[in-house]
């Protein structure tokens, strides 16, 4: 006799089927709990790796700055030398730690290395080889967290907790010392001053338009920017921005606004380090339009790899480097988009 009736062993399994799917979320939600709190703790100790890194490169600095000989540094650059390493140390491990950190290598690019004692000049390529490598690993630990943060499951479940969203750390290298006098390895030394003009192209879902673009200097690290580039000699910011606007997208601006936000920052590419002041422009376009990279330059062809549209969503979850940094909160903020001051000061 059939104790639990017509259709009732279809109830059973049913039942069945849902413990056992409730069973294997929690036992697959308590694995990815564990696995995150294991890349938490290895971010925490990769950023103490990388500001012990950090703090042994600014006291080699300090060593530069006390005993460099006079035709390394001049005085004025050697006090300032040696302030920026002492603002590194003090800045901890803070948001201000990386502004200190490029206001160190700029005041680094005065140094002749070529006249240090073998023994400092070595020191200091040491420390700013475990710098490299530090920051990598740190970059590295963080991403693997965030891959595992944007997944729909622990988004969903909170499985990160009040843990704080790890963020890449980001500065400029120091240019590397030249070669011998037309070699490959030529490369710049003090910072290359750059003014900036970019576009936010915002189509009518509100979703910004980003191109995704490599450094030739480390091939394997990308990141996504805005359309955009060098401000010419005797050329306004707007005019450089509908410029640039054109030849790497083919999109006439139109009612371009702006410049709604300013940035300023230092980086290196291709072995090239740059303090750069960008100004950034807003452009709605309505409908989304074809984007046409034909006017591209050498230079873009080799390291723009693709673009894409965005959404707020996606810029808020994804594992990858995005610049500027906050795009996703600024896009979210109306009044960063039509700010009453402008241009507001970004990262």
């Amino acid at each position: 006799m059939n104790v639990f009736g017509p259709g009732g062993w279809v109830l059973v399994v049913v039942i069945a089927v849902v413990v056992v799917l409730l069973l294997v979320t929690a036992l697959v939600a308590i694995g990815r709990a564990r696995r995150l709190d294991r890349l938490h703790v290895r971010v925490d100790a990769a950023r103490l790796g990388l500001v012990a890194a950090l703090d042994r490169r600014a006291a080699v600095v300090r060593a530069v700055a006390a005993t460099a000989p006079p035709s390394a540094l001049s005085p004025t650059d050697r006090r300032a030398l040696r302030a920026a390493a002492r603002a590194v140390e003090a800045a901890g491990e803070g948001e201000s730690r990386e502004a200190a950190e490029n206001d160190l290598v700029a005041r680094r690019a005065p140094l002749e290395t070529a006249t240090l004692s073998p023994d400092l000049s070595a020191e200091l390529a040491d420390a700013d080889a475990r710098v490299v490598v530090a920051r990598r690993i740190h970059n590295d630990a963080v991403r693997d967290t965030r891959a595992l943060r944007g997944r729909r499951m622990v988004r969903a479940l909170r499985l990160a907790g009040t843990a704080p969203y790890p963020e890449y750390f980001e500065i400029a290298e120091p240019a590397a010392d030249p070669g011998p006098a037309g070699s490959a390895d030529d490369a710049e030394g003090p910072a290359v001053a750059r003014d900036a003009a970019r576009v936010v192209v915002l189509d009518p879902d509100e979703r910004v338009l980003l191109f995704e673009g490599v450094d030739p200097a480390r091939p394997t690290e990308t990141f996504w920017f805005t359309p955009g580039g060098g401000v010419e000699p005797g050329e306004e910011p707007a005019g450089a921005a509908t410029r640039e606007l054109r030849e790497e997208t083919g999109l006439t601006a139109g009612d371009l606004a702006g410049p709604v936000w300013v940035r300023d920052v230092m980086f290196s590419h291709d072995g090239v380090s740059y303090a750069a002041r960008e100004l950034f422009f807003l452009l709605r376009v309505d409908p989304t339009p074809e984007i046409d990279v034909s006017g591209f330059t050498e230079l873009e062809r080799r390291t723009v790899r693709r673009h894409r549209w965005w959404t707020r969503t996606e810029l808020a979850a994804t594992v990858d480097v995005v610049y500027p940094r906050q795009l996703g909160d600024l896009l979210g903020d109306p009044g960063s988009l039509d700010p009453v001051d402008a241009p507001v000061p970004i990262q």
